[in-house]
């Protein structure tokens, strides 16, 4: 039997009222009935995942037309969780993206706040990475790999650069547990309690504010400075890429030091030329040299300690896409192409033509008003000439 925490009504604030009213008309609100029936009061065996702050219950509403994930969130402190609550309504109901998880709508009742996500059948990145045979998931393949973090940089860069012209997002918690899978392993990005929203005109590139993260995909720079920029998320996204080619955690207590944390292991295997060691058993026989090469160079400049040195999301997304590309040609197919760089010294515009099979092209940039750095350009002129005959 379902008990509520008080035996009486809580006392909103105007500022919670106005809020609330504003967020009526943007998305669906749902009665605590609604989703004690969606639930069935919570029953454990609708749990599907939980964290610190919210668990997680698969439901059916509409008279079980629609299955939904709902997230109630633990109730550490009305301040504390009322935040995250207020900015995962703002961020979802504000912006739209295929590979961003879609907001349905939320209750606030009593002293719940409940937030109704579409149903993500495939569970997480990092349950098929760490977790498979446990949650009975096929190894993913390379290219399935490459396919979930070129989705995951789109739905990035959306929020980097396409929400509006005068906002930017910084999600501020990229990791392998928020990155989820749907039933065609497309990725969509998730939990977005913590994100800051940051005005383009605000004269600067990065926003003071208290620490937070998780440990392991946290920028130093950030945790020092606490300086936040999107440069913080393209840290975090690194991580996320050495995960996925070493199918090992962030962070793995159980290996000593030198292991401990997966980004400073990865950087000293490139550093000393074992790079081998770092790639999944379950990959080695299916990476071709040139993909691997790219992605590899991409994932590093990522993690470059100096924030203003790290590529930007749309540049790892073409990175990867080039990588996907690469892996996609057999290795006695020549590919052609050319980078145009502008007086500057920076590409004002790159294209690039890679011929598989039968002269198909499952890769081309032709972007006229593109600005690539030249640390990425090197990368794509790299792969062009020690890969053609």
């Amino acid at each position: 039997m379902y008990k509520l925490r008080e035996l009486h009504e809580p006392e909103y604030t105007e500022e919670d009222l106005n809020f609330l009213l504003a967020s009526g008309g943007i998305c669906r609100c749902f009665s605590l009935a609604e989703i004690l029936l969606a639930t069935n009061n919570f029953d454990e065996e609708c749990l599907i995942g939980k964290g610190g702050s919210a668990k997680v219950y698969k439901g059916v509403i509409d008279d079980g037309a629609t299955t939904v994930a709902i997230k109630r969130l633990s109730y550490i402190s009305k301040q504390a969780v009322g935040s995250m609550f207020r900015t995962e309504i703002e961020m979802l109901s504000k912006f739209r993206h295929s590979h961003l998880v879609s907001l349905v709508g939320y209750c606030h009742e009593w002293h719940e706040m409940i937030l109704v996500f579409e149903y993500i059948s495939q569970g997480t990145l990092s349950d098929h990475l760490h977790q498979s045979f446990v949650k009975g998931y096929d190894t993913l393949s390379w290219i399935q790999r490459l396919k979930i973090c070129i989705g995951a940089a789109q739905g990035l860069d959306y929020l980097h650069t396409g929400t509006s012209t005068s906002q930017r997002v910084i999600h501020r918690d990229v990791k392998s547990t928020n990155i989820l899978l749907d039933g065609n392993l497309e990725a969509k990005i998730a939990d977005f309690g913590i994100s800051k929203i940051v005005a383009t005109n605000q004269g600067c590139t990065y926003v003071s504010t208290a620490v937070r993260g998780t440990f392991g995909y946290m920028d130093p720079s950030y945790f020092t400075t606490g300086r936040l920029t999107r440069k913080s998320d393209v840290y975090a996204f690194g991580v996320v890429l050495f995960e996925v080619l070493s199918g090992r955690r962030a962070v793995n207590l159980s290996r000593d030091d030198e292991q401990l944390g997966l980004a400073g292991w990865a950087q000293n295997c490139i550093k000393q030329g074992r790079m081998n060691e770092i790639i999944d058993s379950n990959l080695k026989m299916q990476i071709s040299k040139k993909s691997l090469l790219a992605f590899v160079k991409i994932a590093s400049q990522c993690l470059n300690a100096q924030p203003s040195c790290r590529p930007t999301i749309a540049e790892v997304v073409v990175i990867l896409e080039f990588s996907l590309a690469l892996q996609g040609n057999s290795d006695a197919t020549p590919i052609k192409g050319a980078i145009y760089t502008g007086y500057s010294g920076r590409c004002s515009t790159a294209v690039e033509v890679v011929y598989g099979k039968n002269h198909v092209k499952p890769f081309e940039i032709n972007r006229w008003r593109a600005t690539f750095s030249r640390k990425v350009c090197q990368i794509l002129s790299t792969s062009i000439r020690s890969s053609s005959g």
